[in-house]
């Protein structure tokens, strides 16, 4: 199994490992690679201006980050095309598929920046012209891979035309109209072709030469060749839809039931993600998805070692349907813990209320693989996805539990992502995310934002001012908005509005949403006026803003209304981002043609 992800620079480590590994496929795949191609690569990733294009690597990739293949798409948008420079598998996986989803990544990027298509090259198949009969047969394998697209040489024209006499690397362009059945006319062919050759080939083609090759296109349209491969004609694929029309990813935490005593936990009813369910199954908007298992280094890369141990064997300990509660706080001498596993649990809990019990280790592990499992599948391709968990997470701290949060899902997946990219992380729950809060307090590489009641009546009550906006390195990437007991919708949407636009300058690649639904009119844990059309219009300002998203549920109590709130959210998020897409293909259409 692998995913397609999309690389725009090498800021990260993550991406700095794929590019390394990617290097190192180009000079096993591509023997004439020198060392300057290999030095080009991050150079043109970070300076677009300076290349006159845009650069996008695509890379196929497992679960552990490791390579399976590649493709380098170039957007030349001044004249509305892409190239595709290059496409290759690793040495040794010329089958498992990833070739086909590469290039079908490929052609989907270049229809949502709805460019004319894409041209590339092929070495030629004229056994004339490649006497070589292993080559031959590799390029015609080539040629008939891309027929399959609809993707065919440009006929009529010098292209092929070697540069040096007795040059016998020679190359068809060729295009794909992205199933779209139009073809591009000669005084555009012409501009593109001179902007191939000038470049990327610079240093090669002198002026008369790119004169003779542009100057050689003369059929207006351009003419394909005939197929010679694909029995029966062409059979273009029908055109993907962009990746951001795929359904929500939606993944259920099925393992979440925690017993509570019910004077203390009441509220935290199992009920409320099967009353969730019932109406997102009202809508078409999602496609559910099996969580996958990931490992504990996760957690452990956001949590404290000792704490996710002590959780382990506490819960571990207790036999099913019996619950314990904290009841010593060692505060004054906290390097001093109890031996005994139930006393123990004050020492990492932040309050009363919060049980431990048998099932509560493995749940809070259920959600965080839910949280991580909808991360790839927005590396996958996935706009939106939907971690809908029980336990919450957004309390749990780096070595603390409480207010029913174990292990805070969406700082995990947030640490996860960072290794990829900028992420912002939105908490709209009615309760400060002090967990979340806490964990990157110190970083700048994930921009923590929060919605809540103000912490002088609301739990936690110790975190959550408006003064908290991170230190040393995370000064400036933490901000709260406190808000009163009893507010409008009015002032909440202003504040939200305040909010999303300081993710917008923060310019993330991924954000997270924090969605507790507590901040519903009548939920027993809150005192806001929301109703289900304001959580539409929440829903489409977020959806507006056109980032690649995942939602993790928080709180939210009042199951009678809970999952009809929870609809409208996603509707609004749908619609919202449905709009921006609709607003930028009528932007395309007013543009000038070339």
């Amino acid at each position: 199994m692998f995913r397609i992800r999309k690389i725009y620079d090498d800021t990260t480590a993550a991406n700095r490992t794929a590019i390394r590994q990617v290097t190192q496929i180009m000079q096993r795949q591509f023997p004439r690679t020198t060392p300057e191609d290999i030095d080009k690569l991050p150079k043109q990733l970070h300076d677009p201006l300076k290349y006159r294009y845009r650069s996008i690597l695509f890379v196929a990739e497992d679960a552990q980050y490791n390579v399976k293949g590649f493709a380098l798409l170039l957007h030349m948008s001044d004249l509305n095309f892409c190239l595709l420079e290059l496409i290759s598998a690793a040495p040794g996986r010329t089958g498992g598929g990833v070739g086909s989803v590469l290039y079908e990544s490929v052609r989907d990027e270049a229809l949502s920046l709805r460019t004319m298509g894409i041209f590339f090259e092929v070495s030629v198949d004229d056994a004339a012209i490649c006497p070589d009969a292993e080559a031959l047969k590799q390029n015609i394998a080539r040629l008939r891979f891309y027929e399959g697209y609809g993707a065919r040489p440009i006929i009529n024209n010098n292209y092929p035309k070697p540069v040096k006499p007795g040059d016998t690397n020679l190359y068809y362009l060729v295009f794909d109209d992205l199933g779209r059945g139009k073809l591009p006319r000669r005084d555009v062919t012409r501009k593109v072709v001179r902007a191939i050759l000038e470049r990327e080939y610079g240093d090669l083609c002198n002026e008369e030469y790119i004169l003779s090759v542009t100057e050689s296109f003369k059929d207006n349209p351009v003419v394909l060749r005939e197929p010679r491969y694909i029995k029966g004609g062409v059979f273009p694929l029908a055109v993907p839809p962009p990746p951001a029309l795929r359904p929500i990813a939606l993944i259920v935490n099925e393992g979440h039931v925690i017993h509570h005593v019910r004077e203390r936990g009441y509220i935290q009813a199992p009920v409320r993600l099967s009353s969730i369910l019932k109406e997102l199954h009202k809508t078409s908007l999602f496609s559910k998805i099996e969580a996958q298992t990931f490992p504990e280094k996760f957690v452990t890369a956001v949590h404290d070692k000792d704490y996710v141990n002590y959780l382990r064997r506490a819960c571990v300990g207790l036999p099913p349907g019996k619950s314990i509660y904290p009841e010593v706080f060692p505060v004054r001498n906290t390097s001093r813990p109890p031996k005994s596993m139930p006393l123990r649990a004050g020492y990492y809990c932040i309050d009363p209320f919060t049980p431990l019990n048998h099932n509560a280790y493995l749940a809070a592990r259920g959600a965080v693989n839910c949280a991580l499992t909808g991360c790839d599948a927005i590396l996958a391709g996935h706009h939106f996805a939907y971690a809908l968990v029980r336990p919450p997470g957004h309390h749990a701290e780096s070595r603390a539990f409480g207010g029913f949060c174990y292990f805070n899902s969406s700082a995990i997946a947030a640490n996860y992502l960072s290794d990829i990219g900028r992420v912002a992380v939105l908490d709209v729950d009615f309760h400060h995310g002090n967990g979340t809060q806490e964990i990157f307090y110190k970083r700048s590489d994930v921009f923590t934002l929060s919605i809540h009641g103000h912490p002088n009546y609301v739990y936690p009550h110790f975190s959550g001012f408006e003064d908290e906006l991170g230190s040393d390195y995370g000064e400036g990437y933490n901000v709260n908005y406190p808000l009163p007991e009893h507010i409008t919708v009015e002032r909440y949407q202003k504040t939200l509005a305040r909010a999303l636009k300081r993710v917008l300058d923060y310019k993330p690649d991924f954000l997270i949403i924090a969605l507790g639904l507590d901040t519903a009119k009548g939920d027993p844990t809150g005192s806001w006026p929301l109703q289900s059309g304001d959580f539409q219009r929440n829903g489409a300002m977020i959806g507006a803003l056109g980032l690649p998203t995942l939602v993790v549920q928080e709180g939210g109590y009042k199951t009678r209304t809970l999952g009809i709130n929870a609809r409208h959210f996603f509707e609004g998020l749908w619609q919202g981002y449905q709009a921006k897409i609709g607003q930028g293909a009528l932007a395309a259409k007013r543009k000038p043609r070339p």
